[in-house]
């Protein structure tokens, strides 16, 4: 009987690091559902850091610095009372983001006609990707552009 509760004890030691990071994994995508929601309706988050960096406690509190991206890898700080724990994690997010319809040429002006939105992974986009098509009313391309090549915030200035 003795044996058979250390077996327990031994299995349940073992395997809460995993139900740990699948609860903190629980935790993270909501988090950044949360912070992505209308950017993003699909959202993967996986956690990098090693299982014994883990925060000691269920619900650690979440945050991020306010000029961070939110996808990517990414650091989050998890914080249990007064222990802080910076958390490597991979977020994938899906969304639309907007992409030139027809070669643009430099200095041409950027309309509904010559732009439109395109579905994919924004993890895999360059920086400062626009994402709102808004954005280009009355913009002047600075740089020629290539069909379907995602447009940068960079890469245009307002008329």
């Amino acid at each position: 009987m003795l044996t058979i509760k250390r077996s327990v004890a031994i299995i349940a030691i073992l395997f809460s690091p995993l139900s740990t990071a699948s609860n903190l994994t629980s935790q993270l995508h909501n988090f950044f559902s949360a912070q992505l929601a209308g950017v993003s309706d699909e959202v993967r988050v996986s956690i990098r850091t090693a299982p014994n960096l883990l925060p000691p406690c269920e619900q650690p509190l979440l945050s991020m610095s306010n000029n961070s991206r939110l996808w990517g890898n990414v650091n989050v700080l998890a914080r249990c009372g007064n222990d802080k724990r910076y958390l490597q994690v991979n977020v994938q997010a899906t969304g639309n983001y907007v992409v030139a319809a027809m070669p643009i040429v430099r200095g041409g002006k950027l309309e509904a006609g010559n732009v439109k939105l395109k579905r994919g992974r924004l993890d895999t986009l360059p920086p400062r990707t626009v994402l709102d098509i808004n954005q280009l009313v009355d913009a002047i391309s600075l740089r020629d552009l290539s069909p379907d090549q995602p447009i940068q915030l960079t890469q245009f200035r307002q008329a």
